[in-house]
């Protein structure tokens, strides 16, 4: 689940997003060109708007033990879960309603990682049907203003660490909440009010300026290239519409701590 969607009134269901997900399996040209302008490697398959530096900046942040259980809520393909599962040794179980996006997710994690060490659910981020309290970390990569409301989306992230756990998230707020250029979606993500709603402490929500004029970027190129298939002409409208309103959002990262 991402931006890099088109943005209907209501948020299609999961039959929607799994043609998506098929048509992205069947595009080259979608996965080259945000690998190259958010600088991810070939075998990483986003379908978020992360870069490099940002999977780095998640990985410290989580401080998921090796061993430990990483949770990532709203993988889609699930790429940027695997790499930090990946580097740190960690277990990893992704959550996506798309059984589609799941399955790709496990193609590439029996690739990146040992036997067993990777598990793809079909889940929704406000019931993703896992025990509470049994989670080092969660992650959810630009995914959590799909949470209807992304109020409850945290709790749930909440009800799932074990004590002293840490959460990561990566979103999109507006710069004005009154915004109607903004989606209802993005108005609803109120970041430092609602991780300590939802009982987090040691609550961070930062800016990152740096991942905004990446995507920038890519939406510049992007909208630049011939559409030669059905994933990048989404990209494309999404691309069109981002940049008609770019100022009206600004990146987020936050980080907070189960007490």
């Amino acid at each position: 689940m991402t931006t890099d969607k088109p943005a209907p009134a209501t948020l299609p269901d999961a039959g929607y997003f799994d043609q998506w997900y098929a048509d992205i399996a069947d595009s080259t040209s979608r996965d080259e060109i945000i690998a190259r302008m958010l600088q991810l490697p070939a075998y990483l398959r986003s379908t978020s708007l992360l870069t490099w530096q940002g999977v780095a900046d998640v990985e410290e942040a989580l401080r998921v033990p090796h061993g430990g259980l990483l949770l990532d809520v709203g993988c889609g393909r699930a790429g940027y879960g695997i790499e930090i599962a990946h580097r740190t040794g960690a277990r990893l179980v992704g959550v996506d309603f798309s059984a589609t996006a799941l399955r790709q997710a496990a193609d590439v994690a029996a690739q990146r990682l040992p036997a067993g060490r990777a598990e793809f659910r079909v889940g929704t981020l406000l019931d993703t049907g896992l025990p509470g309290g049994t989670a080092d970390a969660v992650m959810c990569v630009d995914a959590v203003q799909f949470g209807e409301p992304p109020l409850a989306a945290l709790r749930e992230f909440r009800r799932l660490l074990k004590p002293g756990g840490r959460v990561a998230l990566t979103c999109w707020e507006a710069a004005d909440p009154d915004d109607p250029l903004v989606p209802p979606r993005i108005r609803a993500v109120h970041l430092l009010r609602d991780l300590g709603e939802a009982g987090f402490v040691d609550v961070d929500v930062r800016q990152r300026p740096d991942w905004r004029q990446a995507e920038r970027d890519l939406w510049e190129a992007v909208v630049a290239e011939p559409g030669p298939d059905a994933a990048m002409r989404s990209l494309q409208e999404e691309g069109r519409r981002s940049l008609e309103t770019f100022a009206s959002l600004r990146r987020v990262f936050a980080t907070a701590t189960a007490p």
